[in-house]
């Protein structure tokens, strides 16, 4: 196999992924490669990576616990910081019972590969997330989907289904930013017998959880929450089998409990809401100044704002523009999205300034005209 050759083709169609290397602690002011930027591609939506709380809980558990878990949870690596955690979790979510995964993809691998005996066919939104596709063909099913957010393209394909199943879908959709209609979904199963699973990675700590009776819930701890992981809510019956089916939970090391007691000050930090507050004016800010502006970002009242450019190279230029300027923007080109519709996902924080954000959208119409 040709390796280089194939990374040659890459480069060529302006494809090439790279990674840029951080000098400074996850905020919303960084130094990048040794530049000093304003970060608008991060995941923490609350700025809550570098919360002064959140890292004193977390020294406190390295002080209590040590750095790692030293075994999966089904050996000797479940402590009870992991317990606390799944407590809180659940009553979080108003759940009866929740079960902590090493990260997103994990839990959702996680999930699938439990239900592999169990179901005879998935459902997936178009635009869902990478890891519930592969989740899907770890449990050897052929990938269905159904039209973004298209209630109607659902009814259709649920029609055609035959036995139990599995409707999946994104809450908030990473690359788009728009939200599922979860409530519309499960009106739809009633009359089936599919079960509903949401992974809510882009959403917990910032949206309310929607959790229908007897669905399946997943959301992520190294995004709003600020740390790491991710946790999968159920009724009991439901995390039980989880613990005794899902391979990636057997067969992986536990996060360090100290990685659970930073959660744990997360998730007061969440309840508290002043930071959700702060994310929340910030994302009307900018739909604000956007518009203003003329700027035709797509339409989402989540902190993902996607500007879609067309081409993979133009996405490139406008990112590295900015990067010159002072803002870290990452360009978005396929296969993570769908060909011909590269974009600039810029993702809001709590702690972004306003005229942090004036700026940034004054330097993105200079780049676009």
């Amino acid at each position: 196999m040709n390796f280089s050759k194939k990374i040659s083709e890459l480069e060529n169609n302006h494809l090439l992924r790279s990674r840029r290397v951080s000098n400074s602690p996850q905020t919303t002011r960084m130094v990048i490669d040794g530049s000093e930027v304003v970060n608008f591609c991060s995941n923490d939506y609350l700025s809550l990576a570098s919360h002064p709380k959140v890292k004193e809980a977390f020294i406190k558990g390295v002080e209590k616990y040590g750095s790692g878990s030293g075994a999966s949870h089904l050996v000797s690596g479940h402590s009870e910081s992991h317990k606390l955690l799944e407590e809180a979790l659940s009553e979080f979510t108003g759940q009866e019972n929740a079960l902590i995964f090493s990260s997103g993809y994990s839990a959702n691998l996680g999930i699938f590969s439990a239900l592999r005996d169990e179901i005879k066919w998935a459902l997936h939104d178009k635009l869902n997330h990478a890891s519930l596709i592969d989740g899907s063909r770890i449990a050897g099913l052929t990938i269905q989907r159904y039209l973004h957010n298209n209630l109607d393209s659902l009814d259709s394909k649920l029609e055609k289904q035959i036995g139990p199943g599995l409707v999946v879908t994104d809450n908030v959709f990473s690359m788009d930013g728009d939200q599922a209609d979860i409530a519309g979904i499960d009106k739809a199963i009633h009359k089936t017998d599919a079960i509903l699973m949401q992974d809510d990675a882009h959403g917990f700590g910032i949206f309310d959880p929607f959790i229908p009776k007897g669905s399946i819930y997943m959301a992520t701890l190294g995004k709003a929450a600020g740390v790491m992981g991710a946790f999968v809510a159920g009724n009991n019956d439901f995390i039980e089998f989880l613990i005794q089916k899902s391979r990636p939970y057997t067969y992986t090391t536990a996060i360090p409990p100290s990685v659970c007691q930073a959660i744990l000050m997360s998730l007061e930090i969440i309840k508290n809401g002043q930071q959700k507050e702060k994310l929340l004016k910030n994302i009307d800010f900018f739909k604000t100044m956007s518009s203003q502006l003329g700027l035709n970002f797509e339409n989402s009242d989540s902190a993902i704002q996607p500007l879609i450019v067309g081409s993979s190279q133009k996405a490139l230029e406008i990112s590295k523009n900015l990067f010159d300027s002072g803002f870290f923007v990452s360009a978005i080109r396929p296969p993570t999205v769908p060909p011909n519709t590269a974009r600039l996902r810029f993702t809001l924080s709590s702690n972004h300034q306003s005229e942090e954000i004036e700026s940034l959208l004054e330097k993105v119409k200079n780049a676009m005209a």
